[in-house]
């Protein structure tokens, strides 16, 4: 018959071990330069960088970092899977609590509005729109001449 004070160890390891598992915390932390970027994942906006945000699986996001001033970038971020988080390693870790924390830093681009004198910018931009007229416009069509003059 087992003693007292064993079933009372194996419980209290039992109680301990059922406490910790669940604890273990996933995240994302965004940083963008510069700093106060307006961030979307998935299409779903989170807030200004820098942020953190609870995620669930690994694998790759579609991300939109926005700034007053600066181009917006549209890009995929990539959350990779710990080793940790493979069988069956796994089934042992999963009795811990393991924060995992992972990082994605941004840089965005100046607008070139912002870079170039206004009125370089506009001209420039005038110029990109005649060029991207003149592509739009379908070719002339050849007219055919009569070749007896009393058609």
């Amino acid at each position: 018959m087992p003693r007292p004070t064993n079933i009372a160890l194996v419980s209290a390891a039992l109680t301990l071990a059922a406490g910790l598992a669940g604890c273990s915390q996933r995240r994302v932390m965004i940083t963008s330069e510069p700093s106060g970027a307006l961030v979307s994942v998935n299409d779903r906006e989170l807030g200004r960088t820098p942020i953190e945000a609870d995620f669930v699986y690994y694998g790759v996001y579609d991300v939109r970092v926005e700034a007053p001033g600066f181009e917006p970038l549209r890009t995929k971020a990539k959350a990779n899977t710990p080793i940790y988080e493979y069988p069956p390693v796994d089934f042992a870790v999963s009795a811990l609590p393991v924060d995992t924390t992972i990082r994605w830093h941004f840089k965005l681009q100046p607008a070139l509005e912002t870079t170039m004198p206004r009125e370089q910018f506009e001209d420039e931009l005038l110029q990109r729109a005649r060029v991207l007229r003149g592509d739009a416009e379908p070719a002339s069509q050849p007219r055919l001449a009569p070749t007896d003059p009393g058609d």
